[in-house]
């Protein structure tokens, strides 16, 4: 019997391929000229914050953004857990901030193993004395010193202690702890939500400055310079400002860790950037939507209604459904190409999107179009490679993804 060939991964395109006629889809595609617009801005909005960035990694887990964030500056990289940790490492990542809690001896080891590389640098959280215990008699077992950051939460939040007084109770509990070192303080701003938002979020960074104040004073860290850190993608802004009207900037490294910008997004946050611009009229232009996923028309099974071969398997759906932005023509280049952006995504099933067509547009089957995407994050890890492809659509080099 003839050898079967193995099955070409979803998504792998080889440089010089053009999406119009060479490339398989459905394909997730990163276009370079937002994508390094993106990179130069948050860059530059953190310098001109005073602060240094650490890209939450988490979004895409591609080593390849990665790179591209450390060389524009990025003073490091934030991510989720110790698989993901050790991804970026042998991705060349070589400071880590793990915005979560390091728990379970497997993951504990993970991260053991990692520090035997005198050049690799770690921070994670903590924000019970069970976990601070735990921590503490694993990495004394193993003749290291392991960096710890107390995480401060709000009620009804994520992790984090939910009182001032639980976190300078913990302080306590790691200064016992000759194995850790207690080295900054963290939140996470994104679970305040409702109509008050911005001053709850406002009252909190200043809630979580007076915290670091305090703990600096007691004598509490490890470092004459501790970190304060906290901003997701949608509020940064906001944390930016408390810092530097808190005075944390300069007695702290005041690190914002962003994540979803990288590429941006046609939804929440688009939403998000626009009332950052909003509130911040000295910003220049924002960010780009640098991310797509490209597919082809499939079925026109009735008027009006055309079956696109995407769905559920390769776009996120949990922040609103794939955007239909443009047609194109199969094979044709440069490319022709229209606007659908009238066109309406209205359900996706694994491998299907129902799309209802606008007044006057007319598909083929074989068509390809480009969808917009809300919540990068879970776009990207439907996926093992993407395209990342120049303004003629060209792919100038996969994007291997590392979920």
């Amino acid at each position: 019997m003839p050898l079967i060939k193995a099955q070409v991964p979803k998504g792998v395109a080889n440089p010089g391929d053009n999406l119009l006629r060479d490339v398989s889809l459905p394909a997730l595609v990163i276009h370079r000229a937002a994508l390094e617009h993106n990179i130069r801005w948050m860059q530059d909005f953190a310098t001109r914050s005073g602060a240094v960035l650490a890209p939450h990694g988490k979004t895409s887990m591609a080593p390849a953004l990665f790179r591209r964030q450390l060389e524009q500056g990025a003073w490091g990289l934030t991510l989720a857990n110790a698989v993901q940790t050790r991804a970026a490492y042998a991705g060349g990542v070589r400071r880590v901030l793990m915005a979560n809690q390091l728990v379970g001896r497997p993951n504990m080891a993970l991260i053991a193993e990692l520090q035997t590389d005198p050049v690799f640098e770690f921070y994670c959280l903590v924000d019970h004395t069970d976990n601070v215990a735990a921590l503490g008699e694993f990495f004394a077992e193993r003749g290291q010193r392991l960096n710890v950051m107390i995480e401060y939460g709000v009620v009804g939040g994520r992790c984090g202690c939910r009182s001032e007084q639980e976190v300078l109770a913990l302080a306590a509990a790691i200064k016992a702890q000759p194995a850790l070192a207690l080295t900054g303080i963290e939140g996470y701003e994104g679970v305040i939500h409702g109509e008050q938002a911005v001053s709850g979020i406002r009252g909190f960074a200043a809630s979580l400055v007076g915290l670091a104040l305090q703990l600096q004073q007691d004598g509490a860290f490890a470092l004459d310079k501790p970190i304060i850190t906290a901003s997701g993608s949608a509020w940064y802004d906001l944390i930016a400002e408390a810092f530097a009207a808190e005075a944390a900037n300069g007695r702290f490294l005041s690190v914002l860790r962003p994540g979803s910008y990288v590429v941006h997004d046609h939804g929440i946050y688009k939403d998000a950037q626009c009332c950052v611009l909003d509130r911040r009229t000295d910003l220049q232009e924002g960010l780009r939507p640098a991310l797509e996923v490209w597919a082809h028309v499939q079925s026109l099974p009735e008027p009006g209604l055309a079956v696109i071969a995407l769905g559920k398997r390769d776009v996120a759906y949990d922040a609103g459904l794939p955007m239909p932005l443009i047609r194109y023509r199969e094979g044709i280049v440069p490319a022709a190409s229209d606007d659908i952006s009238e066109c309406r995504v209205t359900a996706v099933m694994d491998q299907h999107a129902f799309m209802t067509l606008a007044p006057g547009v007319q598909l083929h089957i074989g068509d390809i179009i480009s969808f917009g995407t809300s919540h990068p994050c879970l776009t990207f890890d439907k996926w093992r490679s993407g395209c990342l492809v120049d303004e003629q659509f060209y792919v100038l080099e996969p994007v291997e993804i590392e979920f």
